[in-house]
């Protein structure tokens, strides 16, 4: 998965690149196109990223990118730890039953997931005793967990940061508007206003940028939740199996 941050990354790095290479063609007066036809959506958020000025932009975008880049990976990891707990279960109940503890462990072995992982780590250590089983479970589902929640932390950073910095751009941009009426002496529209515009486009693109990524973090955080309580399901229902194996032998 490491393989798909890099490849989205260098993605996005590639088209802050071609953004900055385009950047002085897409400058060209507006009145050479008063008479086309209206822009399309992709060449429209491309001309306003540029009228909030690229240099205020850009780590914007870079937090969308590698922001997307993260959730993208753990989506994917999320879904393939994804697994069928019910037949799962299943499985390594008839195989309790009919005594081939063995043949349950390979079940679980042979499966992916961290609800496998947890059977796995209980049942191979069975003969350890059922105190043993509780605790090794417990500590493993702990370690399961984290790995889980791995790259979140980065994701959280970049859906906080992404507004911060398109904030700083509206200060920035606040600020050389009014530096530029202290130099004109007076409140000229014409003055201020591309000041203006890039402290407006920043906040906005901050904010989107921040809102996707938080779209994005809340469906992780589900998915997350969903493992957890299948882990936590599991472990009760494989302390349930060996309590009955045991009793029936």
């Amino acid at each position: 998965m490491k393989k798909i941050i890099a490849l989205l990354s260098l993605f996005g790095l590639l088209l802050l690149v071609g953004n900055q290479t385009t950047y002085a063609q897409d400058e060209a007066p507006a009145t050479e196109q008063t008479d086309a036809k209206p822009a399309g959506l992709t060449k429209v958020l491309k001309q306003k990223f540029i009228e909030g000025d690229p240099k205020w932009m850009f780590p914007v975008l870079l937090c969308l990118i590698l922001g997307l880049a993260i959730a993208i990976e753990r989506i994917i990891s999320l879904n393939l730890a994804t697994s069928n707990k019910t037949k799962l279960l299943q499985d390594v109940d008839a195989a309790l039953q009919a005594g081939n503890v063995e043949e349950a462990v390979e079940i679980a072995k042979s499966t992916k997931g961290p609800v496998a992982g947890i059977l796995f780590q209980g049942l191979d250590r069975v003969s350890e005793g059922l105190d043993v089983v509780e605790k090794s479970i417990s500590s493993y589902g702990s370690v399961l967990a984290g790995r889980l929640e791995k790259g979140l932390s980065w994701l959280s950073l970049f859906i906080a940061i992404a507004p911060m910095l398109g904030f700083m751009g509206t200060v920035i941009g606040m600020i050389g508007a009014f530096d530029n009426i202290a130099k004109a002496g007076d409140v000229d529209i014409k003055v201020i206003s591309a000041d203006i515009k890039v402290a407006l486009l920043t906040t906005v693109f901050g904010l989107i940028t921040a809102i996707i990524l938080q779209i994005f973090y809340n469906y992780i955080l589900s998915k997350i939740d969903g493992l957890v309580n299948d882990m936590e399901d599991a472990s009760v229902s494989l302390v349930d199996m060996l309590v009955k194996y045991r009793l029936e032998k």
